[in-house]
């Protein structure tokens, strides 16, 4: 098989990788801020909880929980699967597990601000929300944004762990040309392609980091 041949469908798996890495930044960065609520909350119930999801979620495999979000239904509750969740398991397997992730970075910027800086803004007029959403969080962002970054380029590479419940993303499709080839050269172009993608995430994340250099 020819390179530019392997490259097509290697550009194809791409494309599921890259809907897996956006779906999840989506979803997980807003659930983890909720979390990261939950986390402080003086209720000592969602506290308690909350503290157990993340528990979970950062303590387990990713692919074992993929493996619980798309096979539970069945074995749980007998409920026949339809060929399309496969998709949409990956989808919420990753959303879950790497809420679990942001909650703990947002709580570690949250709680590392001056709450002297909540106060005053409070004497100034500004509700508790305004204060946080205009004054609090784009300094918490900033500066928890190089430990998101981490985690950004994290998941790029465990979008391949999506093979555990036969979805077709770039690692996948790689693999089963190498094995159908007897070639190491899929694999290889999947590591590069890998390897691009990373630097552009990391690139646009370092240029978002400049962008805020104003809350310095």
């Amino acid at each position: 098989m020819e390179w530019y041949v392997i490259l097509s469908k290697l550009l194809g798996g791409l494309g599921v990788s890259l809907s897996i890495f956006l779906i999840t930044l989506l979803f997980s960065l807003p659930l983890g801020l909720l979390l990261s609520f939950g986390r402080m909350s003086r209720n000592l119930i969602l506290q308690n909880a909350t503290k157990v999801y993340i528990s979970i979620m950062r303590g387990t495999p990713l692919m074992l929980q993929l493996f619980v979000v798309y096979y539970g239904p069945y074995y749980i509750f007998k409920i026949q699967l339809h060929p399309g969740y496969r998709m949409m398991a990956v989808y919420i397997g990753f959303v879950l597990n790497y809420a679990g992730y942001f909650a703990e970075i947002y709580r570690s910027g949250i709680q590392a601000m001056d709450k002297g800086q909540l106060e005053a803004a409070e004497i100034l007029g500004y509700s508790k929300t305004q204060a946080f959403l205009r004054i609090i969080f784009p300094q918490v962002w900033k500066n928890i944004l190089p430990s998101i970054t981490n985690e950004v380029i994290t998941l790029v590479k465990d979008t391949s762990l999506a093979f555990s419940i036969s979805v077709m993303e770039m690692f996948t499709t790689a693999k089963a040309i190498s094995s159908s080839q007897s070639s190491m050269l899929p694999l290889i172009m999947a590591g590069i392609l890998y390897y691009i993608f990373n630097f552009i995430v990391a690139f646009l994340m370092e240029r978002f980091e400049k962008k805020l250099d104003y809350y310095s």
